[in-house]
């Protein structure tokens, strides 16, 4: 498995935000994070990335332990944190080249032009990152989580704040994102995870409550009342 996660517990303070969570997920699975908010979403991709710390549990990206003193998972990880901190008198090729230098890519110049052309952002590439809609910067943002080429991507509420001709050109890009890389991103829109995920985790309480391929849930007859049942 390209991401395995075993048995996650987090507290803060007394409160429990998740509860003995598990999962695992296969190289070229597009998997989505469904759950009101406060449900343990971002928390749980934190844990994933190595930014915040469990208090029991493990989790492994391609093998590797995700822990203090261990850096080589991060090679294989990308993350795009929900509010998406950008530079913003950068240039989009200036930052993305500062991104790759992170990783020590040999040919940083040719990963930017690649990653450039992947992501769409090619009309907008001469332009400073505060010139640019919500929707480039979005792009600029999954660039850099990407520029290193990781085997897993997290994605946190990539499409919050768009409007709808953007969210669609997000939801394609992360489609096409997922035919070579294992994607897991959160999201509390339905139709979301409908539109591009093969498989659906509904995490509710800090719990997961369901984990099902979304062909399978497309058969159920109203998907927004499973959805409210889920998380009721």
């Amino acid at each position: 498995m390209t991401l395995k996660i075993e048995n996650i517990t987090k507290f803060y303070d007394q409160k429990c935000v998740l509860d003995d969570v598990s999962l695992s997920l296969a190289e070229g699975e597009v998997v989505g994070l469904l759950g009101p908010n406060g449900a343990g979403k971002s928390t749980l991709m934190k844990i994933i990335i190595g930014y915040v710390a469990a208090n029991s549990g493990s989790v492994e990206v391609c093998g590797q332990k995700v822990e203090k003193n261990n850096f080589l998972y991060r090679h294989n990880i990308g993350y795009l944190p929900e509010s998406n901190p950008l530079y913003l008198d950068m240039y989009v090729r200036e930052y993305l080249t500062f991104a790759a230098e992170f990783y020590n890519i040999p040919n940083k110049k040719e990963a930017v032009e690649d990653v450039i052309i992947r992501t769409g952002l090619s009309p907008e590439s001469h332009k400073k990152i505060g010139q640019l809609s919500k929707g480039y910067r979005q792009r600029v943002g999954i660039a850099q989580a990407i520029i290193h080429n990781p085997k897993v991507l997290i994605l946190d509420e990539p499409t919050t704040g768009l409007d709808p001709n953007q969210i669609l050109e997000i939801r394609e890009l992360i489609a096409n994102i997922g035919k070579n890389h294992t994607v897991i991103f959160s999201t509390h829109i339905l139709q979301e995870v409908s539109a591009i995920c093969s498989r659906i985790i509904v995490i509710n309480k800090g719990k997961i409550v369901a984990d099902k391929a979304v062909s399978e849930l497309k058969k159920e007859d109203n998907l927004e009342d499973v959805f409210r049942e889920l998380t009721t």
